[in-house]
């Protein structure tokens, strides 16, 4: 069986999204060093690009089987794709959002405090939110639902251990502000999680 993407036009669509999306991804973690001494970070960065490196060939791997095709192929080829776009839209909203605070690896600017405007407000992580949404919709692009899941689930247990060093560096560097906040706000998806 022989997946959209593998066909005209369908993979020309799929692959020029796909870079517009990535490419600024990949031009954040070039410009991610940590500073000389600074090791807040804990190679999260480099665990949630690993969570990638594993969950992108096994998706692709899987795209031909029948076992876990999902039918109406189109639907959930162009359903992917604008899951693959919101979430990386949400991602350069919570980049402008943050400002200058936004860094490629977890580090305390002086002179930070709790950001709670836009998406803030409602979770403490929605650029990660906007990350699963474009792993899950790359999955669904693919019209494999076993694709799109672990696409959902490398890419959640990346961001799981990035979270739990961001949290505890915001935690030492921010103080009671960054508890309280944690106590209104839910991680990933507002009210829920």
């Amino acid at each position: 069986m022989k997946p959209l993407i593998y066909s005209s036009p369908y993979a020309w669509i799929f692959w020029i999204v796909f870079t517009l999306v990535y490419l600024p991804e990949f031009g954040l973690v070039t410009h991610s060093r940590p500073q000389k001494g600074e090791s807040t970070d804990r190679g999260s960065l480099l665990v949630i690009m690993i969570s990638g490196w594993i969950g992108y060939p096994i998706a692709f791997s899987l795209a031909g089987s029948k076992h876990f095709h999902l039918s109406h192929e189109r639907f959930w080829f162009f359903l992917g794709l604008g899951l693959l776009v919101s979430g990386s839209l949400l991602r350069r909203y919570c980049w402008r959002v943050l400002g200058q605070f936004f860094t490629g690896n977890v580090r305390i600017h002086e002179g930070q405090s709790v950001i709670q405007q836009g998406p803030y407000r409602l979770v403490r992580h929605p650029s990660y939110t906007g990350g699963m949404l474009m792993h899950t919709g790359c999955g669904l692009a693919l019209a494999n639902w076993m694709g799109a899941l672990v696409l959902l689930v490398t890419a959640g247990l990346g961001y799981l251990y990035r979270v739990n060093v961001e949290e505890k560096a915001l935690v030492n560097g921010l103080g009671e502000e960054y508890r309280e906040y944690m106590q209104r706000t839910k991680r990933f998806v507002p009210y829920v999680v």
